[in-house]
């Protein structure tokens, strides 16, 4: 019986070519959207699965309030180490104190190259369960020792045994490598780490962090934990809250508490909002999977509509089948049959389709999924997915057609009845409601992400960049360095900073000026900057004016921004004093000398945080920042500044970065989700278009002889179309009235979270309703103006 079922819905599909094309077509591409989203949800949840101990380990995140306002960061003081170890040690398998992110020249004989890392504690590789490859787990226990990754020994020994080998590190420490590490594949938080060195190495070597070990001020630090199998992450968390109380004096009107973010939320669920946990990347997780479920859905609805489109043609079949004693349970295993067949096929096809995508797919959406061909749980999960769409696109058809009388049918008396294509109808607002709101959806988060990209940087990004300070090689030579590369033509102007110029890399407070209110706590973005910053940044001073040479009284003076004056409530900032409370001598004010317009060096999305902009006395830059000469071509300035870099660091690489290349990046995550959002909705445009094509060939084919009566007595090819184009165009009006307030309702809350944002305008809700409704008529108009022009003689020549 069920070859038989499987034998009639294969002659069914074969007899009708068009209409099972269209269906399956349809449901393939539905299925490869959903399929798509499926393994991009999977690379997403899979983040930092690389890591065993993932649902153990966590990084210890720090509360600090400032004027009623809870900020929420991942640094913490070095002396919370000892607290925890001294007082907390029943709840932790292992504590890891380490550094930010390190970028390090390493140099092996002639072979220099730039990679990164960190400095951890010796424990980091037992941690992370690092898979060694040569050498030993416990490589870290000798302060001059560094562990290498694969790809990284690779690069500097080539096919060489590394272990025993010295490395040198900055141009200064020799360091001897003790232990081979597999790569850590893309997908996870330690995914760039390239070496690890000794934690005890940080310390000895950096005279700050040396001097910081009882400091509870200073947050440069990043703390790794690994909670005990008899607690929780919560527990824990509540326990090491109130560490506080251990603090200083001078940072306890902070209200500094700690807490624990487990490995699982760092990607996913890292946003905070006043010191509470608000998700972050699983929103984009739940997007793109509602967005997969209704693109499926979209090919679902196809499929009902032109089954049930259909069902006069079926209905004589229907009515012999029930006259010869088939019951209605037959016939819905016949019809759910054909559903299958169409979804196996369609499956197939979405799979062929995924497989000449991925590759795109993947530089778009910058991941590195493999087609899981030996992942049971993918089968086992595309066999439920064949199972549910079938189910879904067949179920209505099945139990439609199955309902008709036998007695009508025969009798010739069967009709479908006026009311018999509401339904289908219904189904075609359905789809074009979820289209109109996919496309109002792509067309305000593009507006939100080019509102914010014409956003004023402050500064010209146009030939800029900057060479990162990597090595002690550069120490005592920004002056001769700074001459060398304006003399060679190549460079109109050079400056340093502390910090990129596209970051923050330090904030302070501690300050008081004078007006302050009482009891304001202050916490300032802090820069150290040389001579003619601004200058090679191109700033806008308000007032004032930039450091000089001229004014040796400079080197205690500070430059802030627009921003910072009115946040410190200063009309007039010119000549004002800035004291560090925290300093040996206090009474050592700076001198505010200018005022530059508001700089973006964080996220663009939010805004400006008040700078200060200090002279850098002690030369501890790291980096170079060089206009470049607009009257020579990039590649021959470019050029040129290597020659010149060579001739006094030729050991070193020549590094530099784009600044509006740097710029761009703050943006590249939401241009990503912009692009694959508006792919989705191109599809589920399309996929709504082969259904809506579908129905117009099935109307214009119903209305052939009607439409041919109809011109025989003078109807023009425009009465004809505008005849069989009406109810779908009326469908699509209503469309976008259902549409519009549930996009507004959804898109209104996604900006939210943007502190600088767009005001929804109503014009987005009338082009994607114009839009959808031009590409319906399109589609619509094809067929109505296909069958209007035909010649009447053919459709009447039988009657």
């Amino acid at each position: 019986m069920i070859k038989n079922y499987f034998k009639i819905a294969w002659r069914n599909l074969w007899n009708h070519k068009t209409y099972s094309f269209l269906n399956i077509f349809g449901l393939a591409l539905g299925m490869a959207v959903a399929i798509m989203i499926g393994l991009w949800i999977k690379d997403e949840l899979d983040y930092n699965n690389y890591f065993k101990d993932r649902e153990q380990i966590a990084q210890v995140f720090q509360n600090q309030t400032f004027n009623n306002e809870i900020h929420t960061v991942p640094v913490i003081p070095r002396p919370l180490e000892m607290v925890l170890r001294n007082n907390y040690r029943d709840y932790f398998k292992h504590i890891v104190m380490s550094s930010g992110t390190q970028e390090k020249y390493l140099r092996y004989g002639e072979t220099n190259i730039s990679k990164r890392g960190y400095f951890m504690q010796e424990n980091a590789p037992e941690m992370l369960w690092l898979d060694i490859l040569k050498g030993e787990t416990n490589g870290l226990q000798e302060k001059n020792s560094i562990m290498l990754s694969a790809s990284c020994a690779k690069a500097l020994f080539g096919a060489e045994d590394p272990i025993g080998k010295i490395v040198e590190v900055g141009s200064q420490d020799q360091m001897k490598v003790t232990g081979i590490y597999n790569d850590i594949p893309y997908n996870n938080g330690f995914d760039n780490t390239d070496f690890i060195m000794p934690w005890k190495h940080f310390i000895t070597t950096q005279n700050w962090v040396k001097e910081s070990a009882d400091n509870w001020g200073n947050n440069s630090f990043q703390l790794f934990v690994q909670i005990a199998d008899n607690t929780s992450m919560k527990k824990v968390s509540s326990v090491i809250k109130d560490v506080k109380k251990n603090a200083s004096a001078e940072t306890r009107p902070f209200n500094p508490e700690f807490m624990l973010l487990p490995m699982k939320d760092w990607h996913l669920r890292s946003n905070f909002e006043n010191g509470k946990q608000v998700g972050g990347r699983i929103e984009y997780v739940w997007l793109f999977g509602t967005i997969g479920i209704f693109v499926l859905l979209l090919a679902c609805i196809n499929f009902m509509n032109m089954s049930t489109a259909r069902s006069e043609k079926r209905a004589r079949e229907v009515g012999i089948r029930k006259t010869i004693g088939s019951v209605r349970s037959q016939l819905i295993s016949q019809f759910l049959s054909e559903s299958f067949l169409v979804v196996v096929i369609a499956f197939m096809i979405a799979l062929v389709i995924i497989l000449l995508l991925l590759g795109s797919f993947n530089d778009l959406a910058r991941k590195e999924i493999i087609f899981p061909w030996n992942n049971a749980t993918f089968w086992i999960s595309s066999t439920f997915l064949i199972l549910l769409t079938a189910l879904l696109a067949g179920s209505y058809p099945a139990l439609y057609l199955s309902s008709f009388r036998p007695v009508k049918v025969l009798k010739g008396t069967f009709r479908t009845g006026r009311f018999s294509t509401v339904p289908r109808k219904v189904l075609v607002v359905v789809q074009f409601t979820v289209s109109i709101v996919l496309i109002i959806g792509t067309l305000i988060i593009q507006k939100q992400i080019q509102y914010t990209k014409d956003r004023p940087s402050g500064y010209d990004k146009a030939g800029l960049i900057q060479i990162p300070v990597m090595s002690s090689d550069y120490i005592g030579k920004y002056e001769l360095m700074r001459n060398t590369f304006l003399g060679s033509g190549a460079a109109v102007e050079m400056s340093s900073s502390s910090s990129p110029t596209t970051s923050v890399w330090s904030n302070r407070s501690g300050y008081t000026w004078d007006g302050k209110a009482e009891g304001f706590q202050e916490d300032f973005a802090w820069t150290n900057v040389s001579y003619d910053y601004a200058k090679s940044l191109d700033l806008k001073f308000i007032s004032g004016r930039d450091f000089s040479r001229e004014f040796p009284s400079d080197t205690n003076a500070v430059i802030i921004n627009r921003t910072a004056a009115q946040y410190m409530g200063l009309k007039d900032p010119v000549g004002k004093y800035l004291r560090d409370t925290d300093a040996d001598d206090p009474e050592l004010p700076l001198q505010i000398i200018g005022v530059v317009e508001d700089m973006i060096m964080q996220s663009p999305y939010e805004p400006v945080k008040q700078t200060v902009y200090a002279f850098d006395k002690y030369e501890s830059a790291s980096y170079y920042n060089l206009r470049l000469n607009p009257d020579n071509s990039i590649s021959e300035n470019l050029a040129t500044l290597e020659k010149v870099f060579k001739k006094q660091f030729p050991h070193l690489p020549f590094q530099y970065q784009f600044i509006d290349e740097k710029y761009a990046e703050k943006f590249a995550s939401e241009e990503r989700i912009a692009g694959l959002a508006g792919i989705f909705t191109g599809l589920a445009i399309f996929i709504s278009c082969l259904g809506l094509f579908g129905l117009a060939s099935f109307i214009a084919e119903q209305r052939t002889k009607e439409l041919g009566i109809r011109k025989v007595l003078g109807a023009t090819v425009a009465n004809l179309w505008l005849l069989l184009s009406k109810d779908f165009m009326l469908l699509i009006v209503i469309s976008l009235f259902l549409a519009s307030p549930l996009a507004y309702y959804f898109m209104s809350s996604w900006i939210q979270k943007y502190a600088y944002r767009i005001n929804i305008s109503s014009w987005v809700f009338l082009v994607a309703g114009a839009g959808a409704l031009i590409i319906a008529m399109l589609t619509v108009s094809f067929q109505a103006i296909k069958t209007a022009m035909a010649n009447p003689v053919k459709s009447l020549k039988t009657e």
